[in-house]
């Protein structure tokens, strides 16, 4: 069923601004109600619209009439009548379920919890109507939090982790402790001049700007840390990198220390090309490669090095020339191979866990 309705600019101007109201003040019920409201006013069929929202056929159709008769008078946010209902042991239980799985697995479009969509799930699904301040101080003792979400890529090769984990690490430790070697952790990294954002405090209302001279020039970095010692093994350059300037990297790393050395890569290309593979076996005296599993940089504790050397070299920073990117760099990357206890410390769990096995 169909319903034709059109309105004047001025009625559903003022509907769009009873509607903003009804999100600001936290109205879930009477925020259902426009959309249907203006759903069907867009020409949606009235069994369609109740079925996105949740609601009855006859729960819109009355929506309808209210508003054909009653106009904007219809649009008032009326608390139900009695005590206030309150979730079950049970239901909060189920809601941490629902919101671990996800807004889409709930039927919602976005891929982002709002409180105001987890107030919105909570009236549907329970019957319950919370504010959203509520709704967020509910969240807080349900064990959740406001966070940023992070990539993990769907090429994870879950049983290479977990061979990595359980059989390859404790392998590479044994190896180490026989040899009397080190254990080097690889990596590169770019440092773009345009700089790099951040969140720092600023007055409320007034977002902070970072001059930025845009040009798309970066200083790229070799590093390598010792898991036992924490030192910082680093080698910088302008160009690309490739297999010539890592094997020279690598020879330079040969020339500057003594025993056996244990190197972990990831696949980047011109680390397991076949003029590397050759490289690696004329020196296999004192190299021993072990690959880390694909997409796996979490596995490896320069990345949060790297982190730290961009928070402290380049985030909201300005650098008018090439040559003071490259001064803050240097500056931040000599910092760091003075203080192997704090590269120590940026490896985290992660690398605790690792070396529990040992």
């Amino acid at each position: 069923m169909r319903i034709r309705i059109r309105l004047s600019k001025e009625v559903g101007q003022e509907i769009n601004e009873r509607l903003q109201q009804a999100y600001d003040s936290g109205q879930v019920r009477l925020v259902r109600r426009i959309h249907a409201l203006l759903s069907v006013i867009e020409g949606k069929p009235v069994a369609e619209v109740a079925a996105q929202l949740g609601l009855g056929s006859q729960t819109v159709r009355d929506y309808v009439k209210a508003l054909l008769l009653n106009g904007m008078a219809s649009l008032v946010y009326r608390k139900p009548p009695g005590r206030p209902a309150k979730l079950t042991k049970h239901q909060r239980k189920e809601l941490t379920e629902l919101i671990k799985a996800g807004p889409e697995a709930a039927g919602y479009q976005s891929g982002c919890w709002s409180a105001f969509l987890i107030q919105h799930l909570i009236l549907v699904r329970f019957g319950v109507e919370y504010h959203p301040h509520y709704v967020c101080e509910l969240l807080d003792r349900l064990g959740f939090s406001f966070q940023k979400a992070r990539f993990v890529s769907d090429h994870l090769n879950k049983a290479a982790r977990a061979e990595w984990e359980g059989k390859t690490w404790p392998a590479i430790l044994r190896l180490a402790h026989e040899k009397d070697a080190m254990i080097l952790f690889g990596d590169e990294a770019s440092f773009a001049q345009w700089g790099s954002l951040s969140y720092t405090w600023a007055p409320k209302g007034e977002q902070p700007v970072v001059k930025t001279c845009g040009k798309r020039k970066s200083y790229k970095v070799f590093g390598l840390i010792d898991f036992f010692s924490g030192c910082l093994f680093w080698q910088s350059q302008q160009g690309r990198f490739n297999t010539g300037s890592y094997q020279e990297f690598l020879a330079a790393l040969l020339a500057q220390t003594e025993g056996h050395i244990i190197l972990i890569q990831d696949g980047a290309k011109y680390h397991t090309s076949q003029p590397m593979r050759d490289f690696f076996a004329a020196h296999a005296v004192r190299l021993t490669i072990f690959q880390l599993p694909t997409y796996s940089p979490d596995f490896n504790p320069i990345e949060f090095l790297w982190k730290k050397v961009k928070k402290q070299a380049t985030h909201l920073k300005y650098f008018p020339t090439f040559e003071a990117l490259t001064e803050s760099v240097e500056k931040v990357l000599h910092q760091f191979a003075h203080l192997p206890h704090e590269i120590l410390s940026l490896m985290g769990l992660y690398c605790e866990s690792l070396g529990s096995q040992a």
